[in-house]
């Protein structure tokens, strides 16, 4: 790979690309800085790049935007890496997506070193009664503010319904839901090609070389794991690089996905850790998506201690956000040419409907494991879905969450802000139990 992309639509509507030290200050601070989920991380990006810095156009940005939320992964964490491979290349790429993804990732490996030596005691599991009373509160604002754009029209609805009803009833895995969506999307897709299909930037050849660099780059822990024998380093990177290619719609999307296949089917994690995962991410900086940085380290653990949490959050991060950049560095010079094609915004917009149902059925599992301290399933004919205990009904985790609801939906209290009273709430609750 080199260093700079040959693609003629490289800066030349800003100012001058910035020197490697600054590119490097600015999208420290970035990194530093992108707490609260993609919008806002998304909105201080642009007023970075766009606004103060004038390193982008308007139109580079969006353009840019569109591109990334066709991407598997988290959209956010592209657009970044975006965004320093036009500044300055492949290093800019490295550089800008790099500093997005590493305070959150140091973050969650220190809170998961320490949730393993802690996470049992009484009172951490009071702290944490609160987080995921607030999650629970987190998931539906999600749900809700996905549906408000995603909801436009009648496919829409039935696309969204349909996935709910796939997946809570059905247990159809969550692959198989994004690919239906996007094929009914795409079928659906009205419209002319907008405008003329420009000549794509780089030439097969160098895509092809691209792929096969980061390709190799993607697969060499995973054959290092092959050769050493080491079996479950090996499941967590293939299990995680899997999600690496599914993961449209969000972290929010794929967490039901994720919990019922780590929780139900593997058993790295019990469905109360997987909550506080989610928690856990909610208050760091970066990518939401490094949750499943978390779930490596606890599904490490249970077999290598301390040596194998960082096994196998290394192996996580690693199979999770080198595919990001694959995406990217092959795919950026092709953006007008594939933004053009309408069928590929009908499969988008698919897909993004169907996350809808998605998130729901993620709202459901969560409240059921919060509010219920016990969960089963019932099967009825091809049905099969979650049975709380209706006795096992938990009213200091209920209280908790219409406190929460509270301070996020009527008090509008900032997300960190209102984690870190959740927390002192659930510790007060316990006390009082």
């Amino acid at each position: 790979m080199t260093d700079a992309p040959t693609s003629p639509t490289r800066p030349t509507e800003t100012d001058a690309a910035p020197s490697l030290a600054e590119l490097t200050r600015v999208f420290a601070r970035i990194g530093a800085l992108s707490f609260g989920g993609p919008a806002a991380q998304i909105a201080l990006m642009h007023r970075t790049l766009v606004d103060e810095r004038g390193w982008l156009s308007e139109r580079q940005f969006l353009g840019a935007l569109s591109f990334c939320m066709l991407l598997p992964g988290p959209e956010a964490m592209q657009l970044c890496t975006y965004a320093g491979w036009r500044l300055r290349g492949v290093t800019g790429g490295l550089i800008a997506g790099g500093l997005f993804v590493a305070p959150g990732a140091a973050v969650i490996l220190a809170l998961a070193l320490l949730y393993l030596q802690y996470g049992a005691q009484p009172f951490v599991q009071d702290v944490f009664l609160g987080i995921k009373a607030a999650v629970v509160v987190i998931v539906v604002q999600a749900l809700l503010r996905v549906a408000g754009k995603a909801l436009t029209g009648a496919l829409a609805w039935g696309l969204a319904a349909a996935a709910f009803v796939a997946l809570f009833a059905f247990s159809v895995p969550f692959p198989a839901v994004i690919a239906a969506a996007a094929l009914a999307g795409a079928l659906a897709a009205r419209g002319a090609r907008a405008g003329p299909s420009p000549v794509p930037a780089r030439s097969a050849g160098r895509t092809a070389a691209v792929i096969a660099a980061l390709g190799a780059l993607w697969a060499a822990p995973l054959l290092l794991a092959w050769a050493v024998g080491a079996t479950l380093m090996l499941e967590i990177g293939l299990f995680f690089s899997k999600l690496a290619v599914v993961t449209f719609g969000g972290a929010y999307a794929v967490l039901a996905y994720m919990a019922q296949e780590v929780v139900a089917e593997r058993g790295w994690l019990g469905p109360s850790q997987m909550i506080d995962a989610l928690g856990l991410a909610e208050t760091t900086p970066g990518p939401l998506i490094l949750v499943t940085e978390f779930v490596g380290a606890l599904a490490g653990a249970a077999s290598g201690g301390v040596a194998g949490a960082i096994a196998g959050a290394a192996m996580t991060l690693w199979v999770t956000f080198v595919p990001c950049f694959l995406w990217i560095f092959a795919g950026a010079p092709y953006i007008e040419w594939i933004t053009g094609h309408p069928r590929l915004k009908g499969a988008l917009d698919g897909i993004t409907a169907a996350v809808v149902g998605v998130i729901a059925n993620l709202s459901v599992w969560f409240a059921a494991h919060v509010f219920f301290g016990e969960v089963g399933e019932a099967a009825l004919g091809p049905f099969e879905t979650i049975a709380p205990r209706l006795a096992s009904f938990d009213p200091a985790a209920a209280a908790l969450a219409l406190l929460a609801g509270a301070l996020l939906v009527w008090r509008k209290t900032p997300l960190p802000l209102t984690l870190a009273l959740m927390s002192g709430f659930g510790l007060a609750a316990g006390a009082l139990a």
